[in-house]
């Protein structure tokens, strides 16, 4: 018999990922839930059929749900496996991942709604020993008990919070929360994330809540999953979602525009088609991108917007992983994607918005008033939003100069479209 993973939703199987003898995979839907009208997709990529998807088809989204680049290596490293071995990454992190769903062998149901969770708390020192794992052992990979997955390049762990500290969750239990150590190659990060991610909400953008926190000599950012909720009998629920790149059926090895990754029109489009409310969500990404270019954060790739599949989607999910990456030299100021046919802000004039605006398929006049507002906002708020975060643990010059530099950079974006 091949190798299968069940695909769990709310307590209900909605199909089956395998692999054959070849190691290739493959996923069909469970006929129950094909026969519920009211079941939905996994994916805007994967609509429901009775027909098995063979691995091209259906590797772009579950792909999808593993670490990438550096940290896959670490990760299968620490378990033992190929990199390239998608189902044995699954069927080690798939416990918890990103979204609703959850992966496990047959005959193994997931832990009832129900349950007491028995959270493992560590004290300080604990807590330090875990930040210094992470960067060899991602997601605290192997660890007994533990599994967890979450996309993306960068050193992170799902965890949970009890009277407000940071816990490991026990089997089974839904992470509330993604803890994200400062990367040590570049200084200031922890600063940075949570000054850009405050800021997004100072100017109005919807984004996860973000907290950075300290222990002796080491930083890290607390952010909140926007894909759980807590009902009225405390119990948290996984909410489904999928990133673009899951939604277009694009592998998350190609998540750069430059490597054939989505594109900005490529973005709308998908709106225009998934989302409940595509008016409201357009101007939503419209914000979005006219933000992280006043910011710099050249790192906004497919991979980095998603869709939620909540009860008032789908809609497009908060924005997260906001960093102003042009404050570290090393890093390529090129936009992931371009905004027309523009890779920077300097680049940036009235033929450049136009082109944006035809990509976008949106009036030029509602561009150049966004560009102006949202302008506006960063540089208002950028200096108070900076102050709120200094405490102790934290590095006060960091946020000053972030705040600095990125007020100046919503300046410049001003007179883009003001000429």
């Amino acid at each position: 018999m091949s190798p299968a993973l069940d695909i769990w939703w709310d307590g209900v199987i909605v199909g089956q990922l395998t692999q054959d003898r070849h190691g290739e995979l493959g996923f069909v839907y469970s006929p129950n839930w094909l026969q519920r009208e009211d079941a939905p997709a996994l994916s805007a990529s994967l609509p429901k059929r009775p027909e098995p998807y063979s691995r091209r088809e259906c590797r772009p989204f579950f792909g999808g749900l593993l670490p990438e680049e550096g940290q896959r290596q670490a990760v299968a490293s620490a378990l033992g496996v190929s990199r390239g071995n998608d189902f044995a990454l699954l069927d080690k992190l798939g416990g918890d991942v990103a979204g609703a769903l959850q992966l496990l062998p047959p005959g193994e149901p997931p832990r009832p709604a129900h349950s007491d969770h028995s959270p493992r708390l560590p004290d300080e020192a604990g807590l330090i020993d875990l930040l210094d794992a992470l960067p060899t052992r991602p997601l605290l990979a192997g660890e007994e008990g533990l599994r967890l997955s979450l996309a993306g390049s960068q050193t992170k762990v799902p965890v949970v919070l009890v009277d407000g500290n940071v816990a490991l969750p026990s089997p089974g239990q839904p992470t509330t929360h993604i803890l994200k150590p400062s990367i040590p190659r570049f200084p200031g990060t922890t600063e940075n994330e949570a000054f850009v991610m405050r800021l997004a909400a100072a100017a109005g953008l919807a984004v996860a809540s973000v907290e950075p926190r300290s222990v002796p000599h080491r930083t890290f950012l607390l952010v909140s999953r926007y894909d759980r909720a807590t009902g009225s009998d405390g119990r948290v629920h996984r909410i489904h979602q999928e990133d673009f790149c899951q939604a277009l059926a694009i592998n998350p090895e190609r998540k750069y525009a430059a490597e054939g990754g989505p594109t900005l029109k490529d973005c709308f489009a998908l709106l225009r088609r998934v989302a409940l409310r595509p008016a409201v969500d357009v101007l939503k990404l419209l914000d979005a991108v006219i933000f992280n270019l006043i910011v710099g954060n050249a790192d906004a790739h497919g991979k980095n917007f998603s869709i939620l599949y909540d009860e008032d989607g789908p809609r497009l999910a908060p924005l997260y992983d906001l960093l102003a990456t042009v404050a570290y030299p090393e890093l390529s100021p090129g936009m992931a994607m371009k905004v027309g046919r523009r890779s920077t802000l300097g680049e940036m004039d009235g033929r450049a918005w136009a082109a944006f605006a035809a990509d976008a398929t949106l009036g030029l006049p509602l561009i150049r008033r966004r560009v102006a507002e949202i302008s506006e906002a960063v540089k208002t708020h950028a200096t108070e939003v900076a102050k709120g975060l200094m405490q102790p643990g934290l590095d006060e010059q960091v946020l000053v100069r972030t705040a600095e530099q990125v007020a100046d950079r919503a300046a410049r974006c001003a007179r883009t479209v003001s000429g």
